[in-house]
């Protein structure tokens, strides 16, 4: 019997691991993170043992986070980019300079010595991007406030792992086991990383777009998927040649593309391989957790871990305050940046490799890492069902960006282009209303126009008290994603029951899930304009617009009591769908019958210019039919 190859073998385990794993945890609750983490422990060496090689396997899966720094980079427009320099190169040198100071202080206390001080602090000052973005993007934060602070930080710490690799040899040297660089050999490195840098953005603005311009008129699908993971790799390859971030690189070059015509199509080529590549960082991560160190020594295991995850919290719970991140906001952003990084595997390594440390304290630093990034994701959990629901609890003070009570009669959760001309009919009424989004892009416009505009997601029972609910009489649900509108309307009905909920539905099925919760106001938001549509074909067809709007008039009030029909029967399929075709059926039948009986009478609507009536009026399965006539 032969023996499968090591790729098909591995790249079974890791998907049969994943698809057990993963949906296990999140009928839990515990979120896809934590699934693929404890898929990681348990296919790895200190579970079943089914993987040895996981250095290999972290370095590949880590293109996993290369790729979804290049999507974020494709949602950051250079304008964008350059609107956050301050907070990038402020709020993030802030904590990773005052992080890396509390901790290169503890461990003097603890005599270490002061190069393990000082690369166990930088180290262990970095957050892990992969799990902190992911987390955000869960929760809707990260056009939040502390999501772009969060953001600009875990950004610029891909920045400042440059330096802090740069300066591993030359603590090597100075103590006496290492080769130095002299003055100009660090020269040459600084010149390469500017040139690649340049490269880079150069490239991006002259040669990117024609090149993919060229590939795009291939009108070869696959090709362009292979041109956009080439960009990927390539960039990447670059940048590991001269010692900088592969992540930083692909992100420099999303940002370049950001505002092109081919943003949409890389985004949709490049989005599954970076779910799968992220899923098997996490895996790998909990493969990588060194069971074998934190038996031999648990306490200091337990201190290193406790020590470091405290002393980041207090460090950024702090620096949250100063940058006036709003409170409800705070544990969030403090737990997803006291948490180690995945650049910490990397620092820690190559320290050992250059004699900074012995290997057993970079194994002991490497499991504290990985041990708080599995951590972080359950104490996530705790904080949002104990910590947050309590927050929802207590009447909230307003935000920080809020300088005067909400008390609009209306709140308007969603300011995109339906939430915008509910608002606009109101401001011209005079009107006054409270918008709730968590777009910085429309918060800004919604501002231009002079609407009160709350920063944050409507899904938070807080914000919705902030927001004035208790006291408000209308809310208009307008949000585009329908399982997030599902939300809003959950939490409404249930703590705010006097309040009048005005939703928007996507589809019938969100039409019907809305009414489940006791919604009756819900317009789909495409019917009417869709008749507007039809409306205008007609007339095109030659009815008179009299005519037209008759006929659009009888099909919208057929349709809404149809609906009405449909909904109690929308959990039973069959049923559904019976009633849908009996009533088609009828309307068919009802409007073949009276152009038939125009017709005879002499009128006009018996026949559309170039098409007839069909003897029996109706096809067999029902509906309306046409077939051209011969005149």
């Amino acid at each position: 019997m032969e023996h499968a190859p090591t790729w098909l073998t591995y790249g079974f385990l890791y998907l049969t691991a994943a698809v057990l794993a993963v949906p296990i945890a999140k009928a839990l609750g515990l979120g896809a993170i934590i699934g693929y983490l404890a898929a990681g422990i348990a296919i790895g060496p200190w579970g079943l043992g089914l993987v040895s090689n996981v250095q290999d396997i972290l370095h590949f899966a880590e293109f996993g986070v290369v790729l979804m720094l290049f999507l974020v980079g494709l949602e950051l427009q250079p304008s964008r980019l350059w609107a956050l320099r301050r907070p990038i190169f402020g709020t993030g040198s802030a904590q990773v300079l005052g992080c890396a100071a509390v901790l290169f202080a503890l461990g003097a206390l603890a005599g270490l010595p002061w190069r393990v001080s000082l690369v166990g602090a930088l180290g262990l000052a970095l957050s892990s991007t992969a799990i902190a973005l992911q987390s955000l993007t869960e929760r809707n934060l990260l056009r939040t406030q502390s999501g772009q602070a969060g953001f600009s930080i875990l950004l610029f710490q891909d920045v400042a792992a440059i330096p802090i690799l740069a300066m591993l040899p030359v603590l090597g040297a100075a103590a006496g086991e290492g080769v130095g660089h002299t003055p100009g050999d660090v020269a040459l490195e600084a010149l390469k990383i500017v040139a690649v840098i340049a490269a880079i953005i150069l490239g991006g603005r002259l040669l990117l777009r024609p090149v993919l311009r060229w590939i795009a008129k291939s009108n070869t699908p696959e090709i362009f998927t292979a041109a956009a993971l080439l960009l990927v790799v390539g960039i990447a390859y670059l940048m590991v040649m001269v010692g900088l971030s592969m992540a930083l690189g692909a992100f420099l070059a999303g940002v370049l593309l950001a505002d092109s015509e081919y943003r949409r199509e890389l985004e949709a080529d490049i989005e599954p391989f970076k779910g799968l590549l992220l899923g098997l960082f996490f895996i790998a991560v909990g493969m990588s957790i060194d069971f074998g160190v934190i038996l031999r020594s648990p306490g200091l295991m337990a201190a290193i871990l406790i020590g470091f995850l405290a002393a980041k919290a207090v460090v950024i719970y702090t620096l949250a305050k100063l940058v006036n991140i709003p409170y409800q906001e705070r544990p969030v952003f403090t737990l997803l940046l006291a948490q180690g990084g995945e650049f910490a595997f990397v620092v820690f390594q190559a320290a050992a490799g250059a004699n900074v440390f012995p290997a057993e304290t970079a194994s002991l630093l490497i499991g504290a890492v990985a041990l708080s990034m599995l951590i972080s994701p359950l104490l996530l959990v705790l904080l949002d069902r104990v910590l947050l629901r309590r927050y929802a609890k207590v009447k909230a003070p307003a935000a920080e960006e809020i300088s005067e009570p909400q008390e609009a009669p209306i709140i308007i959760a969603g300011f995109g282009r339906y939430g915008q001309i509910v608002s606009r009919v109101l401001l011209a009424e005079g009107i006054h209303t409270t918008v709730l989004d968590h777009s910085v892009d429309m918060l800004e416009v919604a501002r231009t126009f002079g609407y009160r505009v709350f920063y944050g997601d409507a899904t938070r029972l807080d914000l919705l008290r902030i927001a004035g609910a208790e006291h408000a009489r209308i809310l208009v649900i307008a949000v585009d994603d329908a399982e997030q509108s599902l939300k809003i309307a959950k939490l409404a009905r249930e703590h705010f029951p006097n309040l009048q909920i005005v939703a928007r539905a996507r589809d019938i099925t969100h039409w019907n899930k809305l009414r489940d919760l006791g919604v009756t106001l819900v317009q789909r938001e495409l019917f009417e304009s869709s008749l507007k549509s039809a409306h205008t074909v007609l007339e095109l067809m030659g009815l008179s617009p009299a005519e037209a709007t008759t006929f659009t008039d009888r099909f919208r009030k057929h349709n809404i009591a149809l609906a009405d029909r449909m909904y109690p029967h929308h959990k039973d399929q069959a049923k559904y769908i019976a009633v849908a075709r009996e009533g088609r059926s009828q309307l068919a039948e009802q409007m073949a019958k009276e152009r038939q009986e125009s017709a005879a009478l002499g009128a006009t609507g018996g026949q559309y210019p170039g098409y007839g009536v069909p003897e029996d009026g109706i096809r067999g399965d029902g509906a309306a039919s046409a077939r051209h006539s011969d005149k």
